[in-house]
């Protein structure tokens, strides 16, 4: 098989929804011709993520891949290095990235502090209610991209639609949730200490991800160690060759539609689709109207 599409798995949230498109998280896998992820990773090993990705990861498949569409603002967080998961028990942190692909015009997020604090401020400042005044806040639209490594808080808020692309872990600590209350009506859990010892209190300029929107041609939006990402906007056939990756690659539909030639075996790629292609793919044309995100690991 020269690539696959999953049945996404639909959840709603206090604050909106989630389709996990590319789910390797246990319990939470996503299933194509009635296996699971993982399941194929078991099967095809080395000829699905790559030589180097499967001594790397093992059976457990790298990436998460979602849809988010927040109605509410969600709760301010920070996810753990894999180091800090570590010490905590956990078995690896999360590193991650948005790419908005629809927002509403008064839409915006927090990515990263934009003043110095220290840990004890920072508890003080969560204690009564002002941790929001340390964060970078951003208006979004269409077409926005933000890079957020593990220990740099953050929050999506309401309005936002975007694609998320992380590593294959579901730790996320809250911090501040703004009085929330869950369904039986109580406050929601705070993780004020485990978040404490994962910030980065590091301040940056800016944290948004600069590129150049361009018709017809690859634009590199984020490049770490968990993933890369590119985006591609194409109006022109378009043929990529990935004879010399040695990984497989997520192709996530952000809008329009395409016909995919993938070593000659064709498939429809839609925005609000996605699809995975094994390692063993050398070709993938393109033809049609179609806007995606093209993801991969190298090891």
């Amino acid at each position: 098989m020269n690539y696959y599409k999953f049945t996404p798995l639909l959840k709603t949230l206090i604050w909106g929804t989630e389709s996990w498109q590319i789910s390797g998280v246990p319990g939470d896998e996503t299933v194509t011709d009635g296996k699971s992820l993982n399941e194929l990773v078991k099967e095809q090993k080395e000829q699905l993520v790559g030589k180097a990705n499967y001594q790397r990861f093992g059976n457990e498949f790298p990436l998460l891949i979602k849809f988010i569409d927040a109605h509410q603002d969600l709760s301010i967080q920070v996810h753990p290095t894999d180091e800090i998961a570590h010490r905590q028990g956990k078995p690896r942190g999360k590193t991650e990235m948005w790419y908005v692909m629809d927002s509403e015009p008064t839409a915006t997020l927090y990515n990263g502090l934009k003043m110095q604090i220290t840990p004890e401020q920072y508890k003080a400042m969560v204690a009564d209610d002002t941790i929001c005044d340390a964060l970078a806040r951003y208006q979004v639209k269409a077409g926005d991209c933000f890079f957020i490594p593990a220990g740099r808080i953050h929050a999506i808020g309401a309005g936002c639609y975007l694609a998320e692309i992380q590593q294959t872990s579901d730790v996320t600590y809250r911090i501040y949730d703004y009085g929330r209350r869950d369904k039986d009506g109580n406050l929601r859990q705070l993780h004020t200490r485990e978040a404490a010892e994962s910030i980065d209190y590091n301040v940056l300029p800016d944290y948004r991800q600069h590129y150049v929107p361009t018709k017809n041609e690859g634009q590199l939006l984020v490049e770490c160690p968990y993933f890369n990402t590119a985006v591609y906007d194409l109006t022109e056939p378009m043929t990529i060759d990935y004879s010399e990756l040695d990984s497989f690659v997520i192709l996530i539909g952000l809008k329009g539609e395409g016909t995919l030639s993938v070593d000659g075996e064709e498939v429809t790629l839609h925005g609000g689709e996605s699809l995975l292609l094994p390692a063993t793919v050398s070709e993938v044309s393109v033809e049609g109207t179609l806007k995606f995100l093209e993801t991969y690991v190298l090891s």
